[in-house]
């Protein structure tokens, strides 16, 4: 296929100042999904909540030896 020649030629100026703007344009992408938490924040939520069931724990153990020595004391 022959080249067609341009009808329009490039005229750069010989005085003055040769500007040119940049229009920025939206680049779309894949959306990136983000966790609702972090896995370091579930990590330590979980570590919380282990705490916490170890101390009730450990206080109704303390309740029920404190009941119990009573009545042992008064035997």
């Amino acid at each position: 296929m022959p080249e067609v020649k341009s009808i329009l030629r490039e005229v750069l100026p010989k005085q003055g100042q040769l500007y040119m703007e940049d229009v920025p344009t939206m680049v779309l992408c894949k959306p990136k999904l983000l966790p609702l938490k972090s896995v370091t924040l579930e990590k330590l939520e979980k570590m919380q909540m282990e705490a916490q069931e170890a101390v009730k724990q450990q206080e109704l153990a303390m309740k029920e030896q404190g009941q119990q020595m009573p009545s042992i004391l008064a035997q």
